[in-house]
């Protein structure tokens, strides 16, 4: 079963039309910051995501933290300002200038370049697993920087879901009424993973894979969330090595 799911990486992404990428860093950024009606709304529904993620957290008590695609730094108003954070964002321009940007301890392009500074209590992402070509190498490389306690605690679009659909065709009317182009075209280059198949690579690498939806049931709600524990150290460590990498 394990080898049918990771089969399917890395994946590739469709070539993104000249017309698609004239806007693409404008409608990034644009999106990212709530500019637009419909994200606004979404930024709001998306609180959950970042409720959930920050739920562990205890009033004083110190953990360390590695947040992969921390964007615009849009997480750190949940998280408790204790102990250390670390983050990894390639894209520079998201966080540099960010409310927050102080807090961050190191901020890395790569997840390999936070091995140097690991083991963390936790590592956490919201939205940024559905964006991911080699999903099994990232989820692999997390399981191997946490502490043994330490959880994998990922917030997700229901991708792939007809609610998620029905959602993105409401985005669309906007996007299509700006730029004349079709939504539908920049989703297929962006979400390159389903929820489904985010949710089978996590119980790939983690024995507990807790699930909490916001909505009635998988197939009807608008957002997942995970939490992952107990890693499945030695799967990780073969996955990486196959990928020609150190563990």
């Amino acid at each position: 079963m394990n080898e049918t799911i990771l089969s399917a990486y890395p994946k590739t992404r469709i070539d993104l039309p000249d017309e698609y990428k004239a806007i693409y860093e404008k409608h990034y950024l644009a999106n990212r910051n709530g500019q637009y009606k419909t994200t606004s709304i979404s930024q709001r529904l998306e609180s959950w995501m970042h409720r959930q993620v920050a739920a562990d957290l205890r009033p004083g008590v110190e953990v360390s933290t590695l947040e992969i695609g921390a964007g615009t730094l849009n997480q750190l108003p949940y998280e408790h300002r204790s102990g250390q954070y670390d983050i990894i964002e390639p894209f520079r321009v998201l966080y540099e200038t960010a409310p927050g940007r102080e807090r961050i301890r190191h901020a890395f392009d790569d997840i390999s370049e936070a091995k140097a500074y690991g083991p963390y209590d936790r590592i956490t992402n919201v939205a940024v697993f559905e964006h991911i070509m080699d999903l099994p190498l990232v989820v692999a490389q997390s399981a191997l920087l946490l502490k043994p306690e330490g959880t994998l605690r990922v917030a997700i679009p229901n991708e792939g879901t007809p609610l998620w659909k029905l959602g993105t065709k409401v985005t669309g009317h906007e996007f299509k009424k700006r730029y004349g182009l079709k939504y539908e075209t920049l989703m297929r280059y962006e979400h390159v993973n389903t929820a489904a198949d985010i949710e089978a690579v996590l119980q790939v690498f983690f024995a507990q894979t807790r699930c909490r939806v916001f909505g009635l049931c998988k197939s009807l709600g608008f957002y997942r969330f995970y939490e992952c524990s107990s890693p499945r150290l030695k799967i990780a460590t073969d996955l990486i090595q196959q990928r020609g990498m150190s563990s």
